[in-house]
């Protein structure tokens, strides 16, 4: 099948170049020229492991191209898949669906035949109708059929989750619709990808409303780890004791930082607007937001905490730096705020990020960004582990205890447990472990 995929981000790119994989003939659009021409020669606008080598493999076999015209490709294409980006509005919090709406408008005058467009951004309840509403008004004569196909893909794991889905989700409003995407989907069945039908709506709430359970979850399990420390238990047991429950699962069971990255923090916002939009309020994802909110600078506070109470001319070491690993998205990491905060209270901050960096120059002040973990651990008076990265999971520590000024390590994200520090005479502070005394070799047991 021939597909036009508008927008080159995240979500486009990688559907773009998946679909392509499959054998489809896909173009993907984007309004920037200077995404595309990187693009063209193989240089990617993102960090996703693997994907430089899928681009580059179907652009040789001439299956993806990229422009920045959506005429030619909309106008051949049976499919067109609108993937551009909806941030949160920064008035109220609504998702902004300028660019959704821009999108439509233009693919409206270059369809040609039986043509079905489809949101794969995240997009409020309703949307959908609004885009056929935009493309119909515009064009009476265009024979469409919109449809919404939320995408669920986790950033580090985009390929593998596009071609080994947990669930397809098409909201269609005819037969036309469903069968061709029945069609552009039918590679995957050999995988027995479960295909769910619905209606429209029910599609595009069913994407928040996951996300918003995940981020509720992650919450949850954030919360239960400060009780944990106060009576003494340990989170990970309990993270894994109810996680063996079928009805609970295990995933998203990992006490940190909290949440960030391009879709929790503003697909819970504007689910909450949306549902105070319709007098229809979710209690349970407001409270999310905020302690999520909340959880970012009390971590920044542990840090000070563990420091002996002020961290004033101190260096910190800070060892990840975007939201979660395989990623190089800044988005609402925990890492900016907790920075912001000790900077705020006196610290110098030196951080390392294997892909991080770049991104984080462009919201950071005032930060030595370090070539690797041991420069940035250098004469630090504590080391800071905010993002799970592989490298981080087996420092050399008696390199550490040399070059620190004090060997302190605060592990925000429970990757060590006590023994190994102890064997090192590191001062240890970690997630949901019982207390313990400052003078003791460590902070937090683990």
């Amino acid at each position: 099948m021939r597909i036009a995929v508008i927008g080159s981000g995240y979500v486009g790119l990688v559907s773009g170049a998946c679909f392509a994989d499959f054998g489809h003939r896909v173009t993907c659009v984007d309004v920037s020229a200077e995404k595309i021409a990187a693009l063209q020669v193989g240089r990617m606008p993102i960090f996703e492991p693997g994907l430089d080598q899928l681009v580059a493999t179907n652009v040789q076999a001439g299956r993806l191209s990229f422009t920045c015209d959506l005429s030619l490709p909309v106008a051949e294409a049976e499919v067109v898949f609108i993937a551009v980006g909806t941030p949160a509005r920064h008035r109220d919090g609504h998702a902004d669906l300028a660019y959704v709406y821009a999108a439509a408008a233009e693919v409206s005058q270059a369809v040609r035949g039986f043509t079905v467009v489809v949101t794969k951004s995240t997009v409020p309840v309703g949307t959908g109708d609004e885009v056929a509403r935009i493309i119909r008004e515009a064009n009476p004569a265009a024979d469409v059929s919109v449809v919404s196909n939320p995408e669920f893909l986790r950033e580090g794991a985009a390929i593998n989750d596009f071609k080994l889905p947990d669930r397809i989700i098409v909201g269609a409003e005819d037969e036309r619709g469903r069968d061709v995407m029945t069609e552009v989907y039918r590679p995957l069945f050999l995988n027995a990808a479960p295909m769910m039908f619905c209606d429209r709506r029910t599609a595009e709430l069913t994407k928040y409303a996951a996300n918003a359970f995940l981020a509720m979850k992650i919450t949850f399990i954030n919360e239960i780890a400060n009780l944990c420390e106060k009576v003494g238990a340990d989170v990970q047991d309990v993270a894994r004791g109810i996680g063996l429950d079928k009805r609970i699962g295990a995933k998203f069971l990992n006490p940190g930082p909290g949440y960030g990255g391009s879709c929790f923090p503003k697909d819970t916002l504007a689910l909450v607007k949306a549902a105070q939009e319709h007098d229809s309020p979710l209690r349970l994802i407001e409270t999310t937001v905020a302690v999520n909110d909340q959880r970012k600078s009390q971590m920044a506070r542990r840090v000070i905490v563990a420091c002996g109470g002020d961290v004033r001319g101190k260096t910190i070491g800070v060892l990840g730096l975007t939201f979660k690993p395989n990623t190089d998205d800044m988005r609402d990491a925990p890492s900016l705020a907790i920075i912001r905060v000790l900077q705020d209270a006196g610290a110098r901050i030196q951080a390392y990020d294997p892909e991080g960096v770049e991104a984080a120059r462009e919201h950071l002040d005032d930060v030595a960004f370090a070539p690797g973990p041991y420069e940035a651990a250098r004469d630090a008076h504590a080391l800071v582990i905010v993002t799970e990265w592989e490298s981080f999971r087996a420092l050399d520590f008696e390199r550490l205890g040399a070059i620190m000024a004090d060997p302190l390590l605060i592990d925000l994200r429970n990757v060590y447990r006590r023994a190994q520090l102890a064997q090192h005479g590191f001062r240890y502070a970690s997630i949901g472990r019982p207390a313990q005394s400052i003078s003791s070799p460590l902070l937090y047991a683990g």
